[in-house]
């Protein structure tokens, strides 16, 4: 079995997407996961799961689906790929909460700034499967738009360091 983190898109953000965690956990449990564990409401799980990460999220997305009665997308990284991450974190020497991981499934640009709209004084870095982006005054007053917000989800650098922590011990 390998360790996964799920993270969910559009889940209890702006008070839209509401989903109960344990909700999601007997959700995640139905499809056969196991060791099932959430952390915070935004929508993370880390479980244990036998199958291609394309086969897991489908199982995931459809009992999402049957439950919220919508579409919920969902990015799959096993727990190697979130130490991973950490690791590689760019803006390692700046504050966690200000500084995001954007995970999507999408090609990652080459120029990390393709497509962007409302850069002010925010800083971009391309990673593998995931991009991270250091905002200097903080998120609330951001007018950025990445391309890749449109597939992918981002989570600051304190949960995806939990996150890392859950899934690899």
């Amino acid at each position: 079995m390998v360790r996964y983190v799920a993270l969910l898109r559009a889940i209890n953000v702006g008070g839209h997407g509401k989903l109960a965690m344990r909700d999601f956990q007997r959700l995640c449990q139905e499809a056969g996961f196991e060791d099932v564990r959430t952390y915070i409401a935004s929508g993370n799980a880390v479980f244990e799961a036998d199958g291609s990460e394309a086969f897991i999220r489908d199982a995931l997305e459809t009992r999402l689906h049957a439950h919220a009665g919508a579409p919920i997308g969902v990015i799959l990284r096993t727990g190697a790929e979130m130490a991973s991450v950490v690791a590689r974190n760019p803006f390692r020497d700046q504050p966690p909460n200000r500084v995001m991981a954007l995970f999507t499934d999408t090609p990652i640009p080459g120029d990390p700034l393709e497509g962007a709209k409302g850069l002010a004084d925010e800083k971009i870095v391309s990673g593998e499967r995931e991009m991270f982006v250091f905002y200097p005054t903080g998120m609330a007053r951001t007018r950025l738009r990445l391309p890749a917000e449109k597939t992918g989800t981002a989570r600051n650098m304190n949960t995806v360091a939990t996150l890392a922590r859950m899934s690899t011990t």
